[in-house]
C-alpha cells in the first residue's frame, strides 16, 4: 500500500502532466506594449529541421561531407575541435527531434522550425506566451500559436513548431517574435532580426 502511494504522489504534484499543446489563432490581433521588469526572456533555441542532414550536400543518389576530397571547396571546411563538437551537438538535436519516426511520412511530419523559449516571471501572473510568425509563402501573412499559464511563476520553458504540412506548404519561417501577455498587454518580447 505504501509503494502505491509513493507512486502516485509524483503524479498528484504535476510531474506526469504533460505540457500543453499550442494553439492556432484565426486572427491575430495588435496588443498594446506595457514592458515590465517582473518579466524576462532569457535564452532561445532556434532549430531548422530540413530533409538533409546538416553538412551534407545532397548529390546525385549520395551525400557528400563538406570538406573532403569530393566538395570543390576542399579548403573552406573548419577542421577546428570546436566545430566538431558543435556538429555533434547538432547532430544529436536531428537526432531528438526525428527518434521514434519510423516512416518517411512520420518524418516528415516531423520537419520544420522549432522554437525552444526560457523565460521567468518574479512574480505569479495568468499569462499567455504567443509565438507571431511570418512563413516564406505568405509574405506579409503575420501567423500566431498562444499557449496559456494560470498562476504562472518561476522559470519555464515554452516550445513551439511549425512543422509538416505547415512547413512544407507555406516554406520555413522567416521572422518571429515572441510574447508574454498579461491582462491583454504585452509585458515581455523577444523577436528575429528579420521582425519589424
Amino acid at each position: 500500500m505504501l509503494i502505491a502511494w509513493l507512486v502516485l504522489i509524483p503524479l498528484t504534484n504535476g510531474f506526469g502532466r504533460s505540457a500543453e499543446q499550442p494553439r492556432l489563432l484565426d486572427r491575430v490581433i495588435p496588443l498594446p506594449m506595457a514592458l515590465s521588469d517582473d518579466f524576462q526572456f532569457r535564452k532561445k533555441k532556434l532549430y531548422l529541421l530540413a530533409q538533409s542532414e546538416p553538412g551534407h550536400e545532397k548529390g546525385p543518389g549520395q551525400a557528400i561531407q563538406e570538406g573532403t576530397k569530393d566538395n570543390k571547396l576542399k579548403g573552406t571546411a573548419p577542421s577546428s575541435k570546436s566545430t566538431t563538437v558543435q556538429d555533434a551537438s547538432i547532430r544529436f538535436e536531428r537526432q531528438y527531434r526525428l527518434f521514434g519516426a519510423v516512416t518517411n511520412l512520420d518524418q516528415r511530419e516531423r520537419m520544420g522550425n522549432y522554437f525552444d523559449f526560457f523565460w521567468k516571471a518574479r512574480r505569479s501572473a495568468d499569462l499567455t506566451m504567443r509565438l507571431e510568425y511570418r512563413q516564406e509563402k505568405l509574405h506579409a501573412h503575420v501567423q500566431a500559436q498562444e499557449i496559456s499559464y494560470p498562476n504562472a511563476r518561476g522559470s519555464h520553458k515554452t516550445e513551439f513548431k511549425v512543422v509538416g504540412d505547415d512547413y512544407f506548404d507555406d516554406g520555413r519561417v522567416t521572422a518571429w517574435r515572441c510574447l508574454l501577455i498579461e491582462n491583454g498587454r504585452i509585458v515581455a518580447e523577444t523577436h528575429s532580426y528579420m521582425w519589424e
